[in-house]
């Protein structure tokens, strides 16, 4: 993996799929601010928020730069395109594309319990002037699937398996799919403050050995009893290191 600049918004980023990257780092100079909404926003309404704590901090639309997306359920592939295409139609008003593809990282996860009537914003980052000197970052998250695909479902670890052997498999390649892209931004897990994870499986059987031990949990987990966007999918994760975070 490689990284390119996004200069309008002093972050570099890793470039994946056409909707989102793989994970992004400020640039010198920057720093990166997480927003968390404390009720889910609808994606319209969202966006609008958005753009008015970003316009309100004096930061040009372009320093958006990672969101967490909150779904009703799984979609099917052809439905995850789909609203992927509306996704992304706002981000290029706003000039957030570098060609054919999105700089801004991204998760999109589905509460199994109690989740929201329609797509809907969980939280957001953004970039401001440098204040902390703490290297900041946001790696996107990731399931048990190689992206960039025609399809998640040929490229799924042990696809429709959900025993404890299977869901461990999931975990060690997500985990290993953090650190490919940690990697390029120039990071390790002791450098994260945060680190996510969205499953509804049991994690206890390997959390001491493949995820605390691994050094994943540097500074703590957070659980969240959700699925994956697509289908079929079991297990993702994502991390960051934020030094300023806000519950608007």
């Amino acid at each position: 993996m490689t990284t390119a600049i996004f200069a309008a918004g002093g972050y570099r980023y890793i470039p994946a799929v056409f909707q989102y990257s793989a994970g992004i780092a400020a640039e010198p100079g920057f720093e990166i601010q997480r927003v968390r909404f404390h009720a889910p926003i609808p994606l319209a309404q969202g966006f609008a928020r958005i753009e008015q704590i970003i316009r309100d901090a004096g930061r040009p639309l372009t320093s958006f730069c990672a969101c967490e997306l909150r779904s009703p359920a799984p979609f099917t592939e052809d439905g995850f395109r789909a609203f992927n295409e509306i996704y992304a139609g706002t981000l290029k008003k706003w000039s957030l594309f570098e060609g054919a593809t999105s700089p801004v990282a991204r998760s999109n996860v589905c509460p199994e319990i109690d989740p929201p009537p329609e797509p809907s914003f969980h939280a957001f980052c953004f970039t401001v002037a440098a204040q902390s000197p703490l290297p900041t970052f946001v790696v996107a998250g990731s399931g048990e699937a190689l992206e960039g695909k025609a399809n998640y479902r040929d490229h799924t670890v042990r696809r429709g398996e959900t025993s404890l052997d299977a869901i461990r498999e999931k975990a060690i390649y997500v985990l290993g799919e953090m650190e490919r892209r940690l990697a390029p931004l120039g990071f390790r897990w002791t450098d994260t403050t945060a680190t996510q994870v969205y499953t509804v499986h049991d994690l206890h059987p390997f959390l001491a050995d493949e995820i605390v031990r691994r050094g994943a949990a540097h500074a703590g987990l957070t659980w969240h009893f959700a699925r994956p966007p697509v289908r079929e999918l079991e297990y993702e994760m994502d991390c960051r290191a934020i030094a300023t975070e806000h519950v608007a």
